[in-house]
């Protein structure tokens, strides 16, 4: 810790000045001294509070590596503990990153303008402002952890004042509420074309059955997926999800799903072949639906839209926001009224028809 003591010396013809010294001592012997005269008190005190300060800081990055952001971005990659506990929205964005022009900057001289930069760079290649965001977001959680956990000194408050900024200029932003819900008509296409590839010599996995439980239960594909047999209630009529997805809780978040419709018979039609009941890789089941989906000219409508459908459909057909949301699984209401929720307008006259 730096010391500052002023000294005030009477000159020969009668006037004062104030010598200011700064002092740093490790061990009780001082390994550290400047010092400076000036004219007016007030100006040796500033001298000395601002080279205290810079002597200060020069000794914790002393102490403390500085190193590029990409190394950085590796440390934390190389860290099991850190990278298992990583979703895989957030991987992606330190591995891509990696890659970019910000990766060579010092961890410690990271500026506003570089932020700028980076993300106009994005813009430029057609990244939204929510995507741009990400980058924005996960690279300072990852920087503000650098220095407790790899003794990295890296300029993380420069987010602070950066981000009011990135907001102005319109280079980063909220992602637009998506309210896409297939038509009667495209999902009677879907249905007709995926029951023809599932037909198809060597083709195992029911495309269908799994399009319309997901609808029903509005699950998402990695939840359908990974439901098993042993958490099926057949008196109940539910099933267990486990490890549903919540921002606030990512382990544990186990809950009983109640199968409305006809989604409790679509899993009694599937075979007790192993543990899971739909024993398929969804990315195969999402990759299938993408490419029938292509093939028959459906713009614009991604498989998580399903979810979004179900929801809908209950909520048209008179279920309460709180009922819905133990078939969805939220916790924050608010998001599933905004978010998963898309009415058909023409829907409302069934009200009156029954």
């Amino acid at each position: 810790m730096a010391s500052v003591t002023i000294d005030k010396r009477q000159k020969a013809n009668g006037e004062f000045s104030f010598r200011c010294t700064v002092r740093v001592k490790k061990n009780g012997v001082i390994i550290h001294r400047e010092s400076r005269t000036f004219s007016k008190k007030e100006l040796a005190k500033t001298w000395g509070k601002i080279q205290k300060e810079a002597v200060e800081l020069n000794s914790i990055a002393k102490q403390n590596k500085v190193i590029t952001i990409g190394e950085l971005l590796d440390l934390y990659f190389n860290d099991v503990d850190l990278w298992a506990n990583t979703g895989r929205t957030k991987r992606y964005v330190i591995q891509m990153l990696r890659d970019c022009p910000l990766a060579s900057v010092l961890s410690n001289e990271l500026k506003s303008s570089d932020l700028v930069n980076h993300c106009k760079m994005r813009r430029a290649a057609g990244a939204g402002g929510a995507t741009v965001y990400h980058d924005i977001a996960y690279l300072r959680s990852v920087m503000k952890i650098a220095l407790p956990v790899f003794d990295v000194t890296a300029n993380w408050k420069i987010f602070e004042d950066a981000v009011p900024v990135l907001i102005e200029m319109k280079l980063v932003g909220k992602s637009q509420k998506r309210t896409r819900r297939p038509t009667e008509y495209e999902l009677e296409r879907l249905i007709e074309a995926l029951t023809e590839r599932q037909n198809k010599q060597g083709s195992n996995i029911p495309f269908v059955d799994i399009l319309n439980f997901s609808i029903l239960t509005c699950m998402r594909i990695g939840e359908v997926c990974a439901i098993k047999w042993e958490d099926l209630n057949k008196e109940h009529k539910t099933i267990i999800v486990r490890d549903r997805k919540d921002p606030r809780k990512k382990e544990g978040n186990h809950m009983i799903v109640p199968l409305l419709a006809g989604s409790f018979e679509l899993i009694n039609k599937q075979e007790q072949t192993e543990s899971r009941i739909f024993p398929y890789n969804s990315k195969s089941v999402t990759a299938g639906f993408q490419r029938v989906r292509k093939s028959l000219g459906i713009t614009d409508l991604r498989y998580h839209d399903l979810r979004r459908e179900g929801a809908s459909r209950l909520f048209e057909k008179g279920y309460s926001i709180e009922e819905v949301a133990q078939v969805t699984g939220h916790r924050n209401l608010n998001i599933l009224w905004q978010v998963y929720t898309q009415l058909f307008p023409h829907k409302l006259h069934d009200k009156f028809s029954t």
